[in-house]
């Protein structure tokens, strides 16, 4: 566990605004649920491209090889009354269900970004370059198309009476994605949004997803004053709605599973499973392959050592800094190269691409607690890359902020 770390000065309240979405017109499109996009990293690039073959569909705009012809189209969009701007500033309620069950619901306007350190947590390490890529194309589409993903914990009962009864009025938006309905509720009433504002109060939210779209808005906020020094964002408050953490699983197409165990067996303890891959329990990583599997334990604490050097310690307990930096990298070799490694959110699609003789490996990661998150992002120790993934994650092109409109 992190070690005690002096507190953060008090945050003040998260500034969450009031603002004009842009929304597809449903009166001029045709079904909604054709023209959204799951999250930027859970769409594969061949569903991208077929995605991006309807004239209308948002993954247009997303997956644009050039962010200057996505802000053409977009011009052309709104011209044509494709897209429109709601006429009243208005702070969203997003609701994401799946039958009965409501997985998420939360707020979604513009987020002051805060300068002060500790009010909004990162808890994950970011890549320089995807940073750029991410900044690059926001600039040039002057546009946020997926708000970031927040947690908070909030304890106002009134402002969650509020949401709850703006829930009761007919939606402006609704769309079913696979099995989950997305619905947004828009308020622009003045006494509603004080209560709800005023709910913020905690004055400290993590990130749960978005990280390169947070760090991308700072790379371009030079003047804090200007239009990137706030985000789309969505608030959830987990107290009410916990979101879902999962593990991100490895797969490593060109190792071979039998020589990854022995290797393996150099640096930790290592034990087949007869029965084949499983889910890992806590402190072990699971192997797969060609229908083989391994638990790996117990990492040499000196070979840890070496492998985690430059990192906090607490880096020792978790399982994305075990499996990449003592595993794919000291024991395994495998280089830091495009296609090298594949990261899967789904055990079931990790498993099953390496089930086949001769096509690769898998190392199958358990999920950390949101306690622990929590706990190492308040001390300041980011978790490495693709460590978790927190859902279910909001659909991208439902609303969406764009600049330098009248």
């Amino acid at each position: 566990m992190p070690d005690p770390a002096a507190p953060f000065p008090q945050p003040t309240p998260l500034q969450l605004r009031p603002f004009r979405a842009v929304r597809y017109d449903t009166d001029r499109v045709s079904d909604l649920s054709d023209l959204l996009a799951p999250p930027y990293d859970d769409l594969d690039p061949a569903r991208a491209r077929e995605l991006r073959h309807h004239p209308h569909h948002v993954a247009r705009l997303l997956y644009a090889d050039a962010a200057q012809g996505a802000a053409r189209e977009l011009g052309r969009w709104l011209r044509r009354g494709v897209l429109r701007r709601d006429e009243r500033p208005a702070l969203y309620v997003y609701q994401q269900q799946r039958g009965a069950r409501i997985l998420q619901r939360g707020l979604v306007g513009e987020l002051l970004l805060p300068r002060q350190t500790g009010q909004l947590l990162p808890h994950e390490d970011v890549s320089a370059q995807v940073v750029r890529q991410r900044a690059a194309h926001m600039s040039g589409l002057r546009a946020q198309l997926e708000p970031l993903l927040l947690a908070h914990r909030c304890a106002e009962p009134a402002a969650a009476q509020v949401v709850e009864h703006i829930t009761r009025r007919t939606p402006v938006a609704v769309a079913r994605l696979g099995d989950i309905t997305h619905s947004l509720w828009a308020c622009d009433d003045a006494r509603e949004l004080a209560v709800i504002t005023g709910g913020l109060s905690a004055g400290q939210a993590l990130i749960a997803d978005g990280h390169h779209r947070h760090a991308a808005c700072l790379q371009l906020s030079k003047d804090a004053a200007g239009p990137w020094g706030r985000s789309l964002a969505l608030l959830v408050d987990t107290t009410r709605y916990p979101l879902r953490l999962s593990a991100i699983h490895r797969v490593l197409p060109a190792l071979e599973p039998e020589k990854a165990a022995l290797a393996a067996a150099e640096v930790a303890r290592v034990l087949p499973l007869p029965a084949g891959p499983r889910p890992p329990e806590l402190g072990e990583l699971i192997l797969a392959g060609g229908g083989q599997a391994w638990a790996i334990t117990e990492p040499n604490p000196q070979a840890l050592h070496e492998a985690l050097s430059g990192h906090p310690r607490q880096w020792a307990q978790l399982p994305a800094a075990v499996s990449d930096h003592l595993l794919l990298r000291h024991a395994w070799s495998v280089l830091d190269l495009p296609g090298a490694v594949r990261y899967l959110h789904d055990i079931r699609q990790a498993t099953a691409a390496v089930s086949a003789p001769g096509s690769g490996s898998a190392l199958l990661l358990p999920a950390l607690s949101e306690s622990t998150v929590w706990e190492l992002a308040g001390s300041g120790v980011l978790l490495p890359r693709k460590s978790t993934s927190f859902g279910p994650k909001p659909a991208a092109g439902l609303a969406m902020r764009v600049l330098g409109l009248s």
